[in-house]
């Protein structure tokens, strides 16, 4: 017996696997980033150099869990409308917007503070290792928000239901991703 055309393409949903190997090249991307780093920081006698401003810790503590947060509430947005409720689904995904712009604009805020204090790409190393990996981070998090917004226009439009919400689920996965990612960048470029 011989399974229909249609009945092989449901077996993986395509957008699901590009997006998965999509993800799996990120991750790739940003292990050479972190391996750079490792080398790097290896070959240095003290990191972080002495004559370089320190990072904000605390700050960045807090905006970590702001973007940790919103991966909670992208959660309760692809949950809502798995239960076919629309209205909450947009209010959870604007809910995951705000945060995830208010983790940017904090951001944008630390990057105006160091480069006033002297932290460049072109002041050292250190310097251009540092805007390397957090601002490789920083443009997936504008990815991710720009994607964000395309799929809230769409849940405005009502154009994902109990049984058509892909979007909304492909959207968590890669904003799980980028979430994900960044306890790792805080982990080893403002704790260590």
């Amino acid at each position: 017996m011989t399974k229909s055309k249609l009945e092989y393409e449901t077996l993986i949903n395509k957008s699901l696997l590009g997006l998965l190997i999509f993800l799996g090249t990120e991750i790739m991307f940003f292990a050479g980033l972190i391996s750079a780093f490792f080398i790097l920081r290896a070959g240095s006698p003290s990191w972080p150099p002495p004559e370089q401003p320190r990072l904000p810790i605390q700050v960045t503590g807090i905006n970590t869990l702001i973007l940790l947060f919103s991966g909670c509430t992208i959660r309760q947005a692809v949950s809502a409308i798995r239960q076919g409720r629309s209205k909450t689904t947009t209010r959870w995904l604007l809910a995951t917007g705000s945060l995830g712009v208010i983790f940017i604009g904090v951001q944008g805020y630390e990057w105006v503070q160091l480069v006033k204090y002297g932290l460049t790409m072109s002041s050292s190393l250190y310097g251009g290792l540092f805007y390397t990996l957090i601002g490789a981070h920083g443009f997936h998090v504008l990815v991710a928000i720009a994607v964000l917004l395309t799929v809230i226009i769409k849940a405005f439009c009502n154009r994902y239901t109990i049984d058509n919400h892909t979007g909304v689920e492909l959207c968590q996965m890669y904003w799980y991703f980028i979430v994900g990612i960044w306890p790792i960048l805080y982990t080893l470029v403002y704790l260590s």
